[in-house]
């Protein structure tokens, strides 16, 4: 746990793999503790203090509420999955959210109408570009897809530009608040596999990762909101790129670890919430909806 970043990436990615589940290693603990207790060592119970102080250092700041009063404006972002059994009922749940601005992620086109719909009352203002989409109650202006990577290389300079747009995963828009501009980015970062050839493959996520930072860091607006499904923890050295420019609003005013993913039992937090130029208020996950993920809301203010 403590020397994690030390942990090479050059066979199977297993750095990153470590550092995406690396809050769980704490239940080895107990499980060292029982050992201990077997043995009825003396200086075995002594011994695991390290270990303890060490999980305490990484993630005992996450154990409580940092939350505090004062935000004002209210982010949801959702992987809404392809395989939703109801959209309908998810667009209702996320449209009672009380959230201003709201990024869905894996929107298939054969239920996009389905969203349009049932959010068209809520928020008046939206955008969709490929696969993501931003419903907003403010006014949206220079909209625009965000090259992410994902095709890149022979195969994908021979798409054609429509066709690469229907796969589009990332999108940018201003939105105008009585605060002034508010970037907003949403973006659903490549899948990752573990499997026994590969090990943990993350190339289209960290390719990805890497882009969406320098979108990022190229970004005029000085208040930035990214909102999306990136595929990783922020634990995750993949994310380098992002972290120098953005802050988890999770790590800094969240309730608790904030695990999003899978929904039925959560381990990860992989749908995030990160900002610039503005204050983290709190941060949540929401009630589960009919995806495998789970919606995650952040209040902000500046």
């Amino acid at each position: 746990m403590l020397l994690h970043a030390k942990i090479p990436n050059r066979i199977g990615n297993l750095g990153s793999l470590v550092e995406t589940f690396l809050p769980w290693f704490g239940l080895f603990v107990p499980v060292l503790l029982a050992g201990a207790l077997w043995r009825r060592s003396a200086s075995a119970p002594v011994a695991l203090l390290l270990p303890v102080m060490v999980w305490l250092n990484l993630f005992g700041g996450l154990l409580g509420d940092k939350s505090h009063p004062g935000g004002f404006f209210t982010v949801v972002t959702h992987n809404v999955g392809a395989e939703n059994p109801d959209p309908a009922g998810t667009a209702r749940a996320l449209a009672a959210s009380g959230a201003d601005v709201l990024a869905l992620e894996e929107l298939a086109q054969q239920v996009k109408g389905t969203y349009e719909r049932e959010l068209a009352r809520t928020y008046p203002y939206h955008a969709v570009q490929g696969t993501v989409g931003l419903w907003s109650r403010l006014p949206l202006s220079d909209i625009r897809p965000v090259d992410i990577k994902t095709d890149v290389g022979p195969l994908g300079d021979t798409k054609p530009a429509d066709v690469k747009m229907k796969d589009n995963r990332a999108l940018r828009a201003t939105v105008a608040t009585e605060h002034g501009p508010l970037a907003v980015y949403v973006a659903h970062l490549g899948s990752v596999r573990v499997n026994p050839r590969a090990g943990f493959w993350t190339v289209h996520r960290d390719r990805g990762a890497q882009a969406l930072g320098e979108a990022v860091a190229a970004e005029k607006i000085e208040r930035v909101v990214l909102l999306g499904d990136l595929n990783g923890t922020e634990d995750d050295r993949a994310f380098a790129a992002l972290d120098s420019h953005l802050r988890s609003v999770q790590d800094e005013a969240g309730d608790g670890f904030g695990f999003s993913w899978p929904a039925a039992f959560p381990m990860a937090r992989i749908d995030q919430i990160l900002v610039r130029g503005v204050e983290p208020g709190s941060s949540r996950v929401l009630p589960a909806t009919g995806s495998d993920h789970l919606p995650v809301a952040a209040e902000i203010s500046w």
